[in-house]
């Protein structure tokens, strides 16, 4: 009778992982925004427009024509390292909202814990049109050698503004440099 009751009693343990129940690691699959930044100077050019180079230093704004050449170069730091979940996985978390106040998904990109010095980037923010699924915006921020850090604010087929900031001992910031490339005028 003990036998019998045993081999037909439920409340067993197995083992071997029901496959159902055993819980997978979701990893967040991060927006390409390396690959999004390179499809944008494709537009540029395709636009057939001269862009325009703003740059303000102490309240005192130049302006300049861009080289359609030399808008890989006014940028190429912003393009490095690659911004996708194989490179960055270990090293950063994203969070997702709707934020509607702004009409967009906004996605947010923060390290997980202290960053490699050999990572200047610290983080990014990619902001998504709910109905089109369109990227409308991106923003970055990078550390740079010394006190400073630089942030690239980027309106998707408008403009992208490089801010370089000086972090000074007391805790305060001043805005060393703006600029500005403009594409539609």
């Amino acid at each position: 009778m003990l036998v019998i009751n045993a081999c037909s009693n439920n409340n067993t343990q197995s083992t071997i992982p029901d496959a159902t129940t055993a819980q997978v690691e979701e990893k967040p699959n991060f927006i390409r925004v390396t690959s999004f930044i390179k499809g944008q100077f494709i537009a540029i050019r395709e636009k057939m427009l001269t862009p325009i180079k703003y740059i303000t230093i102490n309240e005192h704004t130049d302006s300049t024509f861009l080289k359609f050449e030399d808008i890989d170069n006014q940028l190429k730091d912003f393009v490095q390292p690659v911004i996708d979940s194989a490179n960055l996985n270990t090293l950063f978390t994203e969070t997702k909202f709707v934020d509607r106040t702004i009409n967009a998904i906004t996605f947010t990109y923060d390290p997980k814990g202290n960053l490699p010095d050999s990572m200047p980037l610290r983080h990014w923010d990619v902001y998504v049109e709910p109905e089109t699924g369109n990227i409308t915006r991106v923003y970055m921020v990078k550390k740079l050698s010394g006190n400073k850090i630089q942030q690239l604010t980027w309106l998707t087929g408008q403009w992208c503004k490089i801010t370089t900031i000086v972090q000074h001992a007391d805790g305060s910031s001043s805005v060393e440099k703006e600029e500005k490339i403009s594409w539609d005028y």
